[in-house]
């Protein structure tokens, strides 16, 4: 197959271009033709290198990527396009050679008759059962279009949400790993200058002197295993997070942590809203709906609340007794919700709910953000401040000898 550059003219007399993988440009203009795009210009690429290292895996596709790509095809259906020249001319823009090919690849599983949904389906690390499951709504109603720009909001509140997220851990990461840095130099390198200056002393040295020189010791001594400790011991961690129980358990334990564990059951609220809100709106079944939404809970132990109300539904009781049982909605969560079920309006109300958490999300990163930078401060006072008035007590105690 070889890769050709066309440029052309539509339907409404607008240009239009874009890149083909073809045996021959006859080829080319035949498919050109067939999507009504009279051809102007036919140009053969040149070969490209694609040289991979074997330990760089591929490029994955972003979440702006994914949301860029549905936002531009909910416009171009909207605008009346074919569903295969939509993936045709969004393949040849993107620049993500990963994502690239697996558009390419869905546009010709669709040119083979697959619908748009099962062609999705099987690229599941980049379209999760979410995003099939509202196209396959959507193709069935007939109503592409919206399903995809609800996608693409969805997405972008996603995004935005783990944004302010990850902006309220940078700094307090940042701080964290100065003061690991610093701490690791001034008892692998500068301590020890005071060790030999101590020991031409001859007098007893302070306790806190002592125990910092100790310590000083024990890093330079052991520093390798330490650190091949931290790495075994993160790894430990890491299998047992993955296991079922280990999973739960961590879960259980954020879901009890103060000023944390409210945030993040503020935040798995507003994801099981906006998810559930949407696929309900988007007209998928209930039970479809929350076993997806159960699926990305993001916590197992609001995973297993979201199934056991699904099991609630199957028996042809409401979502709300279940999700109040649990223990982990807010009680005006429930409420809402049972409001929602008795008045039919589930959908906007569980959107309301989401609109709602969201801001509430914004307030507790902020109240989280101003309570970690006085505990930092203290934090960087106790150590690396504990550090140096225990190097400088027996220079103190010197001076006042001698003073005296």
């Amino acid at each position: 197959m070889v890769k050709f550059a066309w440029e052309g003219k539509n339907r409404g007399g607008g240009t239009v271009s874009g890149e083909m993988e073809a045996p021959n440009e006859a080829f080319v203009l035949a498919q050109l033709r067939r999507e009504q795009i009279s051809p102007m210009k036919i140009k053969k690429k040149g070969v490209e290198l694609n040289l991979r290292l074997p330990w760089k895996g591929e490029k994955r596709t972003t979440q702006k990527e994914l949301a860029i790509f549905t936002r531009q095809f909910a416009t171009m259906i909207d605008a009346g396009l074919p569903l295969v020249q939509c993936l045709d001319i969004l393949g040849s823009q993107q620049e993500n050679p990963s994502f690239k090919k697996v558009i390419v690849k869905v546009k010709e599983d669709v040119e083979s008759g697959s619908t748009f949904a099962d062609a999705l389906s099987r690229h599941p690390r980049v379209f999760d059962a979410l995003f099939v499951n509202l196209v396959a709504a959507g193709e069935v109603g007939g109503i592409l279009d919206t399903i995809l720009s609800r996608l693409a909001e969805h997405i972008e509140k996603a995004m935005k949400l783990a944004k302010k997220i990850k902006g309220a851990m940078v700094y307090p990461s940042t701080i964290v790993a100065v003061a690991v840095v610093v701490t690791v130099v001034l008892l692998v390198y500068v301590i020890p200058i005071f060790a030999k200056m101590f020991s031409d002393f001859g007098q007893a040295l302070p306790a806190p002197t002592v125990f910092v020189l100790r310590i000083s010791d024990l890093t330079r001594k052991y520093f390798l295993a330490v650190i091949v400790f931290c790495f075994l011991l993160a790894a430990a961690f890491r299998w047992y997070v993955r296991q079922e129980t280990g999973r739960r358990n961590v879960d259980r334990l954020l879901l009890r942590l103060p000023v944390l564990g409210s945030l993040l059951q503020r935040i798995a609220v507003a994801r099981f809203s906006r998810t559930l809100g949407t696929m309900v709106s988007s007209g998928v079944p209930i039970l479809e709906s929350m076993d997806i939404v159960a699926k990305t809970a993001g916590n197992k132990i609001i995973e297993d609340a979201i199934v056991k109300a699904r099991g609630s539904i199957s028996e042809g009781k409401t979502i709300a007794e279940p999700l109040a049982e649990s223990n982990v909605f807010p009680p005006m969560v429930t409420q809402m919700v049972a409001v929602g079920e008795a008045t039919g309006a589930l959908d906007a109300m569980l959107n309301k709910i989401a609109d709602f958490y969201d801001e509430e999300v914004d307030s507790a990163v902020e109240a989280l953000t101003s309570l970690l930078e006085p505990m930092l401060m203290v934090f960087l006072g106790v150590v690396i401040g504990g550090l140096v008035i225990a190097m400088y007590l027996p220079v103190f105690k010197l001076a006042g000898a001698v003073g005296g």
